[in-house]
Formats: structure tokens, sequence, C-alpha cells
């Protein structure tokens, strides 16, 4: 793989309002980091950052970092992230990785589908399913492919392309399991019936009037009968030259 030569200039101030500053003068805050070695600040030219990542290793492509005034023991990176502004999509800070080219690294890889289009299933009307665009790879760094080629011409209804399937080059390995499915042709998706069923008229809930209220509750008398039923009864009055009603 080819590797990119990339100056770029030490930062000593930091924060979110010298990262503003930053990039209103066209320059991107950014850290480099490894192992053994202090995280540096650093500010990155976005033209120059910009055409480091047009080659055909994308995102992957190997830097060689140069730092004025700076001696890394390893200037060999990786970018391991890029952090953009939803908004815009303009790059807002990036960070490098020193990798050793004697190690094996883990990284994305994208998936390059053939034959999207032409399906003998799509034609069948069925549906592609891509279910991984990227799949993550152990190799050495000289050896990351650009990308990984998945030809879905010949794929029917049901068929599936799995992990196990892909041809990688020599030295890449998928962290994947084997039987991980990748691309998948989906058997075509029933129209569902739109048309809501007709629904019954609601009835109203029956009313069960709760019973006679027990003696001494509070409104007990002042009850109204229940419909249909037999009006209630009135206390009766006592009878004459009874004895009144103890208190």
């Amino acid at each position: 793989m080819e590797i990119v030569t990339l100056e770029v200039q030490k930062r000593d101030n930091t924060g979110s309002r010298n990262a503003r500053r930053l990039r209103r003068a066209g320059n991107i805050p950014a850290i480099v980091y490894g192992r053994g070695m202090k995280p540096l600040s650093l500010e990155v030219d976005q033209r120059r950052l910009g055409k480091a990542l047009k080659t055909k290793a994308g995102e992957n492509v190997l830097i060689n970092l140069q730092v004025p005034g700076v001696e890394l023991e390893e200037s060999t990176c990786l970018i391991r992230s890029i952090q953009h502004n939803p908004i815009t999509d303009a790059i807002q800070h990036v960070d490098f990785s020193v990798i050793s080219l004697k190690e094996k690294i883990k990284v994305e890889v994208h998936l390059l589908i053939l034959h999207a289009d032409e399906a003998v299933g799509l034609r069948e009307g069925g549906v592609l399913d891509v279910v991984h665009h990227d799949i993550p790879v152990e190799c050495l760094p000289a050896d990351i492919p650009e990308h990984i080629e998945v030809d879905v011409k010949n794929m029917k209804i049901n068929d599936a392309i799995h992990v196990q399937d892909l041809k990688l080059p020599a030295g890449i390995v998928c962290l994947l399991p084997p039987a991980e499915v990748l691309v998948a042709v989906q058997p075509p998706r029933k129209d569902e019936d739109l048309t809501a069923p007709a629904t019954e008229e609601p009835t109203q809930p029956e009313v069960i009037e709760k019973g006679k209220k027990e003696e001494g509750e509070e409104g007990a008398e002042g009850a109204a009968p229940a419909k249909g039923g037999a009006a209630p009864k009135q206390a009766a009055a006592p009878k004459a030259g009874g004895a009144a009603p103890k208190k």
C-alpha cells in the first residue's frame, strides 16, 4: 500500500475556542498517539488532509506524519477517527495512531458489491439486503486492501453470502464469525392490506347499580331507584302512643 507523507504542525493552544479559530483559518485540530508515547496535539491543513484522503485507500491510507521540531520514534500513522460536523459534514477533528509496519493491526475494510442491480433474485422480485457494508479484518499495515469484492450477480431469492464465502487476499483475516451473513436476497415483501376492517358500533356498557347502601352511610337515603326496579321503601312512621325511639 502507498504511504502518503503529511506535514502537520504542533499545536500548543488547545480548547474549543482555539479549535474554532483553527477551523476558521482552514486548519483542523488533531492528535497523534501510540504505544509508549505521550499524545501530541496537532493542527493539519485542511487541503493537505483532503488530498491524503483521496487515495484509493480512503481513511485506511498509511500516513508518514512529519512534525517540524518534533522527532517521532515512529512516524507511520493510521487515521483512527475522523469527526465530522453533523450539519455541514466538514471535518472537525482527526485522530492519528502511530503504528509499526511489522505488527498486525485491526481495521475496517469496505465491501464492494459487484453487479448489485443485476442479481438474479432481483429479477424474480427479491430485495438485496446488504447486512455489512464494512468488515473488521486483521493484517499487516502494508497488506490492508482498498476494498473486498463481493459479486452478487448469480444470487437468487433466499441466497446469502457468508464470511466463509469470501475470497480474501493472502494475509487478511476477517474477525467476524465464518457463518455471519454479509449479503442476502430476501423474498419479495407482501403488500400489507391497508383496508381497515369494519368495526362494529360500540355498545354502551351495561351499568350495574350498586346495591342498597349500608344503613347509616352518607347519601344512602337520597339514592335514586334503579331503572325498572321498585322504589325504595320509606321508613314506617311510629305507631300512635308508641314509645319514641331511643336516641
